[in-house]
C-alpha cells in the first residue's frame, strides 16, 4: 500500500486513523488527550515535585539501554527518563472527540490537549539530561580558511561539506567531529556569518534553562507578543527574536526599539552579516542551530516570526517532551504525510525553483526514499509542518538538528523534504525517533497570523484576546491521598474557533516567493 492510497485526514485531526486504531489495539501508543488546563503561579512547585515522585521511573542502565540499537526490529528509543500520571488524573481518561460537524469548515483547525497546570509542569522537569544513544561527544568543525575541494552544493556558511563527509556524518559515533553551520569563527555569531553583538551574545550564553526563539528577516511579519504566560516563566525563561537590520529599521520607526533593546517579552537581537540572501534561509540558522547560539540552555521551543504563542512554554514541553519521553518533538503536516506529495505541492505553490525541487528527491530516491505506507508504523508521518520545533539539547537530537541544517544548506530551503531522510537515516543506527505530534495540536498552542504585505489589503480587526479557561468541575472523585489535589486542579480551554463574517481573503496565508529560484549564499 502506498502513501498516497492512505488517505487524507477529515480536518487536522489525524492520519491514517483506522491504522493507528488497529496500531493501538496491538499494542501501540497514539493518545489523543482532552485538553484540560489551569495556569496559576506555581507558589507550590516543589511540594508538587515531592508529590509525583511516586510516579517517576528510570529505565535500565546506559549499557543495557544501548543494546537496543542491535535489536533487529526497532523500536522508538526511550531517553532514560519518565513518569505516569496519578490514577483517576483527568489526563489520563479523556480522549479527542471527533471533529466538529461543520462542513463549511474541512481546513485544519485546533482541536483539545490535555496540559497540566504551570507548576505541576514545573515540577517534572527533568534534573538530568536525558540520555543520548551511542553518540555523547559531539564537536563541530572550523575550518578558516574554506576548503571547497569536493564541493557539491552548500555555503560558506555552512562550509561546503563533500558527500563523502555527508556519508561520515551519519556513520554516528560514540564521539563525532562535524559541520553545524557557523564554520568560519571558533564561536557562533563572532565573523562567522549571523554575527550578532557582544552584548546579546553575552545575553545567549546567561541563558541555562529554557528558550523560546523566533526571527523576522525582511520586515516580512509584525511581532506577535505571547499570551497566558506564567510569571514564572516570564521570570525564568529567555524569550529572543532575530531581525535583521532592515526589520530592525521597521521596528525603530513602529515600536520605538531603543537601548533596553526589548519589545515586550522579546529580546531583540540584531543579525549582520547574513549569509544567504533569502530570508526564510537565514530562518533555519535559528531555527535549527539553537543549541549552537544557546550553548547552555537545556530546552527550547522554536516558533516562527508569524505565530503567536498562546500557552506556557513549561506546559507546551511537559505535554510533548517530558510526558512523552522525547528528546524532539515537532507536529505532522495536518494533510500530506507523504515526500513525494509534499515535493509536487511545493512545486503548484511555486515555493522554490522547480528543477531544484527535481535535484533534490532525484538524490533521495537513489538513496532508498519511498513513498510512506503503513510499513512504517509506528512512524505516523515523513513530513512535518515545521514552523514549531520543540526539543531538548542532548547529543542525539543536536546531531539531528544539525544533519537537517546541512541538507538546508546543500539542497533546497524546504526542510520539510529533508527531515524525513535525516530522522530515518538516524533511527536505522540507533532506534531514536521524533515525536510527531498532531497538527491540530499545535494549532492549540500557537495562533497563525497574516504576514505584514497581506495585512496591509486588509480592514483592521480588534486584537484577539485568548483569556485563561473557566474552572472545570470534575466527575472523578479519588480516594483521599497526597496526589488528590493534583487531579483537582485541572481546568478545562475551549477549542478556539474563527472568527466569521469576513468573506474576502483565506484563512491561512500561502507563502509564494517571487521568483521561483532561490539562491544559496551572498
Amino acid at each position: 500500500m502506498t502513501g498516497g492510497s492512505l488517505g487524507i485526514r477529515s480536518g487536522s485531526y489525524g492520519s491514517l486513523e483506522k491504522h493507528f486504531q488497529q496500531h493501538q489495539q496491538n499494542g501501540g501508543g497514539v493518545h489523543l488527550p482532552i485538553q484540560t488546563t489551569s495556569r496559576t503561579k506555581p507558589a507550590k512547585m516543589l511540594k508538587d515535585k515531592e508529590r509525583l515522585f511516586h510516579w517517576i521511573c528510570k529505565f535500565a542502565g546506559r549499557k543495557k539501554v544501548g543494546m537496543l540499537s542491535s535489536v533487529s526490529s526497532p523500536l522508538p528509543f526511550s531517553s532514560g527518563f519518565c513518569y505516569t500520571l496519578p490514577p483517576g488524573h483527568p489526563c489520563n481518561s479523556f480522549t479527542l472527540p471527533p471533529p466538529p460537524a461543520d462542513k463549511k469548515r474541512t481546513g485544519p483547525r485546533p482541536c483539545p490537549v490535555c496540559y497540566l497546570p504551570v507548576e505541576e509542569a514545573i515540577a517534572l522537569m527533568p534534573k538530568f539530561p536525558s540520555f543520548s544513544p551511542i553518540v555523547n561527544n559531539l564537536t563541530y568543525l572550523y575550518e578558516d580558511p574554506l576548503s571547497r575541494d569536493g564541493e557539491f552544493g552548500g555555503s560558506e556558511f555552512g562550509g561546503y561539506p563533500t558527500l563523502k563527509q555527508r556519508s561520515e556524518s551519519y556513520d554516528i559515533r560514540e564521539s563525532m567531529s562535524m559541520h553545524c553551520g557557523f564554520v568560519r569563527g571558533k564561536k557562533p555569531g563572532r565573523n562567522t556569518g549571523f554575527d550578532m553583538d557582544e552584548i546579546d551574545l553575552a545575553a545567549m550564553e546567561q541563558c541555562q534553562g529554557v528558550v523560546v526563539a523566533s526571527a523576522i528577516f525582511g520586515a516580512f511579519d509584525n511581532i506577535q507578543q505571547p499570551s497566558n504566560i506564567s510569571e514564572y516563566s516570564k521570570r525564568t525563561v529567555c524569550f529572543f527574536m532575530f531581525v535583521d537590520e532592515e526589520t530592525e529599521a521597521y521596528l525603530w520607526k513602529k515600536n520605538g526599539l531603543d537601548s533596553s533593546r526589548k519589545i515586550g517579552i522579546w529580546r531583540i537581537v540584531v543579525v549582520h552579516n547574513l549569509p544567504y540572501k533569502d530570508g526564510r534561509r537565514n530562518g533555519k540558522v535559528p531555527k535549527l542551530l539553537a543549541h549552537r547560539m544557546f550553548p547552555n540552555a537545556r530546552f527550547s521551543l522554536w516558533i516562527d516570526g508569524k505565530l503567536e504563542l498562546v500557552v506556557d512554554p513549561y506546559q507546551i514541553l511537559e505535554r510533548h517532551l517530558w510526558r512523552k519521553n522525547a528528546t524532539l518533538a515537532i507536529s505532522r503536516h495536518y494533510k500530506r504525510f507523504d515526500v513525494f506529495v509534499e515535493a509536487e505541492a511545493n512545486k503548484a505553490a511555486g515555493k522554490y525553483d522547480n528543477a531544484s525541487i527535481d535535484f533534490q528527491i532525484d538524490f533521495y530516491k537513489k538513496e532508498g526514499l519511498t513513498s510512506y505506507s503503513e510499513a512504517k508504523l509506528p512512524i505516523i508521518s515523513d513530513v512535518p509542518e515545521g514552523c514549531v520545533i520543540i526539543r531538548e539539547h542532548v547529543p542525539i537530537s543536536n546531531l539531528f538538528t544539525c544533519l537537517w541544517f546541512n541538507e538546508v544548506d546543500r539542497f533546497t530551503s524546504r526542510d520539510q523534504i529533508s527531515f524525513s531522510t535525516v530522522r530515518d537515516k538516524i533511527q536505522a543506527k540507533t532506534n531514536w525517533t521524533v515525536n510527531m505530534f498532531l497538527d491540530c495540536e499545535r494549532r492549540n498552542f500557537v495562533v497563525q497570523k497574516y504576514h505584514r504585505d497581506v495585512l496591509g489589503h486588509m480592514t483592521p480587526l480588534p486584537p484577539t484576546v485568548y483569556p485563561p479557561p473557566p474552572p472545570l468541575v470534575l466527575v472523578y472523585e479519588p480516594p483521599k491521598t497526597a496526589l488528590e489535589t493534583s487531579a483537582e486542579r485541572v481546568a478545562s480551554i475551549p477549542v478556539r474557533r474563527a472568527r466569521r463574517g469576513r468573506k474576502s481573503g483565506s484563512r491561512r496565508h500561502r507563502k509564494v516567493v517571487a521568483g521561483g529560484r532561490d539562491i544559496d549564499s551572498s
